[in-house]
């Protein structure tokens, strides 16, 4: 399942990335928040947050003003790997390489069309495994020392 959450500052981002999932029939479930009234981003990263890591395939959208602070909230916990895409060639190596599981945009710098094609390239690539498996449970690794 796909989860997306934004805060006050991504709900005009996130109003077109949901029109785009919907026109082409991705499941999705939408946690908020539902306007341009100011809110606490950490509210609605920590949702999704819990929803992804419910089940291995989840994976999730988050979307801030510039992206860095549901970045930072998010990856404090250590089964997201959550990345900052600026374009479709950072979302694909973010899968690739890294495998992400939390797409995050910036709802300020981000244009819509662009920001259409970094979810769809986010949704359509695998993880390659191999030395960038090793390489995410060396992390691992290191969070349990």
């Amino acid at each position: 399942m796909l989860y997306i959450a934004n805060d006050h500052a991504g709900y005009e981002l996130k109003n077109k990335i949901v029109e785009y999932l919907q026109k082409n029939n991705i499941e999705f479930v939408n946690l908020g928040t539902d306007s341009a009234e100011s809110v606490d981003f950490p509210v609605f990263c920590k949702k999704l947050v819990a929803e992804v890591i419910a089940n291995p395939e989840n994976k999730g959208v988050l979307i801030c003003g510039t992206g860095i602070g549901m970045s930072i909230c998010a990856n404090r916990n250590p089964k997201i790997r959550a990345a900052l895409c600026k374009d479709s060639k950072t979302a694909k190596l973010a899968r690739e390489h890294n495998d992400a599981n939390v797409l995050v945009l910036a709802g300020r710098s981000t244009c819509k069309f662009k920001a259409k094609q970094i979810v769809n390239t986010f949704l359509k690539t695998e993880a390659l495994g191999g030395k960038y498996k090793r390489r995410m449970e060396m992390i691992d690794e290191n969070l349990q020392n």
